[in-house]
């Protein structure tokens, strides 16, 4: 038993020492506009979004639809995403875990689930970067149609 115990401790530490996320992100992605000298460091990335908020129009209750946040690291470091959460459990976002070298777009896809949903809806999703201001807002809206039942 103790063995067992023994294997799989050690197994646990192998496979958290060697992670493929270990090599993602590394210390020099990791700026502050504020050096602790007291000067300012201007040596950021940036993140711009083509729109920061899109509109379904109407869509009927309970579709899924889904929308893409084209964004460009506009900055002169890597853009690195921590995090993204929608304002409901309706409202899930996807967004790339790598980091985002200078110059370089990506995007950020955002599906919202009408069910239970009626009239007009606005949902958020905040955005956690390595930018300043850390955390950036998209907005999405939709007109939901409850669709009348058969008499």
């Amino acid at each position: 038993m103790n063995r067992i115990l023994i294997l799989a401790c050690l197994i646990i530490f192998i496979s958290c020492t060697n992670s493929a996320d270990d090599k993602i992100v590394n210390s020099d992605d990791v700026n502050n506009s504020q050096t602790a000298n007291g000067s300012t460091n201007t040596n950021l990335p940036e993140v711009k979004f083509n729109e920061e908020v899109f509109d379904f129009g109407k869509i009927t209750q309970g579709e899924r639809v889904s929308h893409s946040f084209y964004f460009k690291n506009i900055g002169s470091k890597n853009l690195i995403i921590s995090g993204a959460n929608g304002s409901c459990g309706c409202t899930i976002p996807q967004w790339p875990k790598e980091p985002i070298k200078a110059g370089a777009e990506n995007k950020i896809d955002v599906v919202f689930n009408s069910e239970g949903k009626s009239g007009l809806q606005e949902k958020t999703v905040t955005i956690v970067t390595n930018c300043e201001p850390a955390t950036r807002i998209v907005k999405i809206k939709a007109d939901v149609i409850v669709a009348e039942t058969a008499k």
